[in-house]
Protein backbone atom coordinates (compact mmCIF):
# COMPACT_ATOMS: atom_id res chain seq x y z
CA UNK A 1 0.00 0.00 0.00
CA UNK A 2 1.44 3.51 -0.59
CA UNK A 3 1.63 6.23 1.55
CA UNK A 4 -1.64 7.94 0.07
CA UNK A 5 -3.70 5.43 0.74
CA UNK A 6 -2.40 4.33 3.95
CA UNK A 7 -3.15 8.13 4.99
CA UNK A 8 -6.67 7.75 4.00
CA UNK A 9 -6.99 4.09 5.73
CA UNK A 10 -5.91 6.15 8.70
CA UNK A 11 -8.61 8.31 8.29
CA UNK A 12 -11.19 6.06 7.23
CA UNK A 13 -10.49 4.23 10.20
CA UNK A 14 -11.08 7.11 12.69
CA UNK A 15 -13.92 7.93 10.77
CA UNK A 16 -15.18 4.44 11.14
CA UNK A 17 -14.65 4.57 14.90
CA UNK A 18 -17.16 7.80 15.12
CA UNK A 19 -19.52 5.87 13.25
CA UNK A 20 -19.34 3.04 15.86
CA UNK A 21 -19.55 5.30 18.62
CA UNK A 22 -15.96 3.88 19.51
CA UNK A 23 -13.95 6.89 21.32
CA UNK A 24 -11.15 4.71 22.03
CA UNK A 25 -10.78 3.92 18.50
CA UNK A 26 -11.08 7.99 17.35
CA UNK A 27 -8.63 8.92 20.13
CA UNK A 28 -5.78 6.67 18.64
CA UNK A 29 -6.02 7.87 15.45
CA UNK A 30 -4.43 10.99 17.23
CA UNK A 31 -0.50 11.56 18.31
CA UNK A 32 -0.82 12.17 22.57
CA UNK A 33 0.00 15.72 22.18
CA UNK A 34 -2.49 16.74 18.61
CA UNK A 35 -4.19 19.77 18.65
CA UNK A 36 -8.23 19.22 17.27
CA UNK A 37 -10.13 22.46 16.20
CA UNK A 38 -13.16 21.75 18.16
CA UNK A 39 -15.61 24.77 16.41
CA UNK A 40 -13.90 27.36 14.23
CA UNK A 41 -11.00 28.91 15.60
CA UNK A 42 -11.00 27.12 18.39
CA UNK A 43 -7.98 24.45 19.10
CA UNK A 44 -8.25 21.80 21.85
CA UNK A 45 -5.34 19.54 23.05
CA UNK A 46 -5.45 16.68 25.68
CA UNK A 47 -6.75 13.81 25.76
CA UNK A 48 -9.24 14.94 28.47
CA UNK A 49 -10.34 17.37 26.27
CA UNK A 50 -10.44 16.03 23.26
CA UNK A 51 -12.57 12.92 24.62
CA UNK A 52 -15.37 14.99 25.83
CA UNK A 53 -15.53 16.82 22.74
CA UNK A 54 -15.65 13.68 20.68
CA UNK A 55 -17.86 12.20 23.08
CA UNK A 56 -20.68 14.91 21.99
CA UNK A 57 -19.75 13.77 18.03
CA UNK A 58 -20.76 10.19 19.04
CA UNK A 59 -23.68 11.87 21.45
CA UNK A 60 -25.05 13.34 18.06
CA UNK A 61 -24.68 10.09 16.33
CA UNK A 62 -22.29 11.78 13.40
CA UNK A 63 -22.10 10.25 9.99
CA UNK A 64 -19.28 11.62 8.18
CA UNK A 65 -18.80 11.75 4.83
CA UNK A 66 -16.08 12.77 2.09
CA UNK A 67 -16.19 13.64 -1.18
CA UNK A 68 -12.68 13.41 -2.13
CA UNK A 69 -9.04 13.07 -0.60
CA UNK A 70 -6.36 15.18 -1.12
CA UNK A 71 -2.77 13.66 0.46
CA UNK A 72 0.62 15.48 -0.01
CA UNK A 73 3.70 13.72 1.95
CA UNK A 74 7.08 14.19 2.44
CA UNK A 75 9.17 12.31 4.68
CA UNK A 76 7.39 11.51 7.32
CA UNK A 77 4.37 14.15 7.89
CA UNK A 78 1.71 14.11 5.71
CA UNK A 79 -0.89 17.23 4.83
CA UNK A 80 -4.86 15.48 4.20
CA UNK A 81 -7.26 17.58 3.05
CA UNK A 82 -10.99 16.19 2.50
CA UNK A 83 -14.81 17.97 1.97
CA UNK A 84 -16.89 16.45 4.13
CA UNK A 85 -20.25 17.03 5.43
CA UNK A 86 -21.83 15.35 8.55
CA UNK A 87 -25.45 14.49 10.28
CA UNK A 88 -26.71 13.88 12.93
CA UNK A 89 -29.29 14.30 16.18
CA UNK A 90 -29.36 16.43 18.87
CA UNK A 91 -30.00 16.24 22.66
CA UNK A 92 -33.29 17.34 21.80
CA UNK A 93 -34.17 14.49 18.51
CA UNK A 94 -33.42 17.42 15.91
CA UNK A 95 -31.83 16.48 12.70
CA UNK A 96 -28.51 18.10 12.66
CA UNK A 97 -26.11 19.09 10.10
CA UNK A 98 -22.69 20.69 9.00
CA UNK A 99 -19.83 20.91 6.22
CA UNK A 100 -16.43 22.37 5.84
CA UNK A 101 -12.94 21.19 4.68
CA UNK A 102 -10.92 18.94 6.55
CA UNK A 103 -6.85 19.75 6.72
CA UNK A 104 -5.27 17.28 8.32
CA UNK A 105 -1.78 17.20 9.01
CA UNK A 106 -0.40 13.58 10.09
CA UNK A 107 3.22 12.27 10.85
CA UNK A 108 4.47 8.35 10.29
CA UNK A 109 5.14 6.97 13.47
CA UNK A 110 8.29 4.82 14.04
CA UNK A 111 5.77 1.34 13.49
CA UNK A 112 5.01 2.71 10.06
CA UNK A 113 1.39 3.80 11.03
CA UNK A 114 -0.14 7.54 10.26
CA UNK A 115 -1.21 9.52 13.49
CA UNK A 116 -3.29 12.75 13.15
CA UNK A 117 -1.44 15.72 14.89
CA UNK A 118 -3.39 18.57 14.27
CA UNK A 119 -6.68 18.23 12.99
CA UNK A 120 -9.27 21.39 11.64
CA UNK A 121 -11.93 20.21 10.25
CA UNK A 122 -12.94 23.61 9.62
CA UNK A 123 -9.76 24.78 7.07
CA UNK A 124 -12.41 26.44 4.57
CA UNK A 125 -14.15 28.62 7.64
CA UNK A 126 -11.08 31.19 6.56
CA UNK A 127 -12.46 31.63 3.41
CA UNK A 128 -16.11 32.86 4.69
CA UNK A 129 -14.57 35.70 7.63
CA UNK A 130 -15.12 39.20 6.33
CA UNK A 131 -11.59 40.58 4.24
CA UNK A 132 -9.26 42.31 6.92
CA UNK A 133 -10.85 39.62 9.62
CA UNK A 134 -7.78 37.81 10.97
CA UNK A 135 -10.55 35.85 13.89
CA UNK A 136 -9.36 34.28 16.98
CA UNK A 137 -5.85 33.06 17.55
Amino acid sequence: MDTEARIISAIEAMTHSFHEGNLDGILTAYEPSAVVVGEPGVPLTGGARLRTMFAGFVAAKARFTYSAHEVFSTGDVALHLAPWTMSGVSPDGEVIGAAGLSVAVLRRQSSGEWLIVIDDPYGGSLLERPSGDAGPR
